[in-house]
């Protein structure tokens, strides 16, 4: 559990330049399923570890804390889009990915149906998690999930691949040379067990239950492109890569970087 600095191109008041990660990473698993229920298990011990040691600070933030089902429950990529369809009118049946809103209707929905806070949406198209082994029942869709809590991403997780043949073919299928992977891919050439993974963000998950207002505001203004609330400012990214200094020059401006390897973002007055 640590640190995460994000150092790909995002655009969205969700995703952070900076945010704090639990990832879980295990192997010798059957499937995503098997990463699933391990999931649940990490998250309801937490939150009965939360209510069971913490009574005082959750009362002190009037926290709405979530009961974890002891399954919970799970729908198919394309049903949640043929469902939405079919609750709300809108036809996102065909896109790669779930809108902000396309989650929130399902976290509605997961309310409505199932009177939970948690919502697994499974089977994530191919194109959008290359790197996963592809469905048996559909090689069309992977074996991934997302972990919805009420009604925002949680966790993106699923199996990942494990030979090296298959590595080597998804690199190709999605235009990438093998060359800059080729550290990581040795690991792969003598054998590796299915492994798995599902990172997780818990600055979601606190705003979610705290209803913080500086964590919400943290969200809106952290970002790529985002409009800082408090300064009246854009932040961009101005700088990727490895940083010693604690300012980056802005004139005019608020600069500041995160620790290395970092982002550097720069807030420009508008």
């Amino acid at each position: 559990m640590g640190p995460v600095f994000r150092a790909e191109p995002h655009d969205t008041v969700r995703h952070v330049n900076e945010y704090v990660s639990l990832d879980v990473e295990f192997g010798f698993i059957e499937n995503h399923f098997t990463v699933m229920a391990m999931l649940r298990e990490v998250i309801h011990g937490i939150m009965d570890g939360l209510a069971r040691y913490c009574p005082d600070e959750l009362a002190l933030l009037n926290a709405a804390m979530p009961s974890v089902p002891q399954t919970i429950p799970h729908i198919h990529f394309h049903e949640a889009q043929e469902l939405i369809f079919q609750k709300h009118g809108v036809d996102v049946r065909g896109e790669p990915d779930l809108s902000p809103q396309d989650e929130r209707w399902l976290g509605a929905w997961a309310q409505e149906e199932f009177n939970s806070d948690f919502l697994f949406v499974v089977g994530y198209p191919m194109g959008k998690r290359p790197f996963t082994p592809p469905s048996p029942a559909d090689p069309t869709y992977a074996n991934s999930f997302d972990l919805l809590f009420r009604g925002t991403e949680l966790v993106t997780g699923g199996q990942r691949l494990h030979r090296y043949e298959d590595y080597l073919s998804a690199l190709a299928r999605a235009g990438h040379p093998t060359e800059p992977f080729a550290t990581y891919l040795e690991a792969f050439r003598y054998g590796m067990p299915p492994p798995a993974a599902s990172p997780s963000d818990w600055n979601g998950c606190s705003c979610s239950c705290w209803g913080c207002r500086i964590c919400a505001w943290r969200r809106s203004s952290a970002g790529s492109g985002a409009v800082d609330a408090l300064m009246g400012c854009r932040i961009d990214v101005v700088e990727m890569g490895r940083c010693t200094s604690t300012d980056v020059p802005c004139p005019g401006a608020l600069s500041m970087v995160t620790a290395p390897p970092c982002l550097a973002i720069r807030s420009r007055m508008e």
